[in-house]
């Protein structure tokens, strides 16, 4: 019987633990974020229901092709909750990217979501790094779709000779990012140049040169 007893503790507790851990079930229809709350929480508080309006489901703003003249020459139109307030605490928001020929969306990662990107036009090189430092890539073109598994580092590259659309979508209403030019040489405040430079092996002139180029970078965020 105590086996068989241990078994049984051992049951429960995964099944208290996974329990606490699960997104409860919706108890209301949707709940659109009061954009204009002082109130913190993780999403957003509720707009009173007579307060709704038709317009709050609904998002033009992907519709519109990006400015990609920039250094990466790439430009993302963002559709998270702020923008779209009727997503709070649907876990979902979608992005759209254009990329001129030879375009980057640079090496980042979504710390709180997946995500799955659609190529509308042109073709994507497309790639991440797994945890076990192992690349995966692959030539993305109009009409296919790929993954991208939550927080790893990746890129979206205009491989072709024309320009590039895509729209990704995220199992999170704000899955923010992590870019990693930005995150290691334009961090505020910055991360100590000898960390740096013990970090990669490299000279001090060579850390320098690399947090100057974030410093005068133009977002490209629309």
């Amino acid at each position: 019987m105590a086996p068989l007893r241990s078994l049984f503790l051992l049951s429960l507790t995964v099944f208290i633990f996974t329990s606490c851990r699960a997104d409860p079930d919706p108890l209301q229809d949707f709940c659109v974020a009061d954009l204009k709350s002082d109130i913190t929480v993780n999403g957003f508080p509720c707009k009173l229901a007579s307060n709704v309006a038709s317009e709050d489901f609904f998002f033009s703003g992907l519709t519109v092709a990006g400015n990609t003249n920039n250094m990466f020459k790439t430009n993302i139109t963002i559709g998270n909750v702020h923008s779209f307030p009727g997503l709070n605490t649907l876990g979902l928001s979608m992005n759209r990217v254009d990329l001129a020929p030879g375009g980057i969306n640079p090496l980042h990662s979504h710390p709180r979501a997946s995500e799955i990107g659609f190529v509308v036009q042109g073709e994507l090189l497309v790639g991440f790094v797994s945890t076990a430092n192992v690349f995966y890539s692959i030539v993305v073109k109009a009409g296919e779709s790929f993954i991208i598994p939550r927080g790893l580092f990746h890129f979206q590259y205009n491989t072709g000779n024309e320009n590039a659309v895509a729209v990704m979508a995220f199992d999170n209403q704000l899955p923010e990012v992590v870019m990693a030019p930005l995150a290691l040489f334009g961090s505020k405040p910055a991360i100590p140049i000898d960390v740096l430079t013990k970090t990669f092996q490299v000279d001090a002139s060579v850390i320098q040169l690399l947090i100057s180029k974030p410093r005068r970078r133009k977002n490209f965020l629309h």
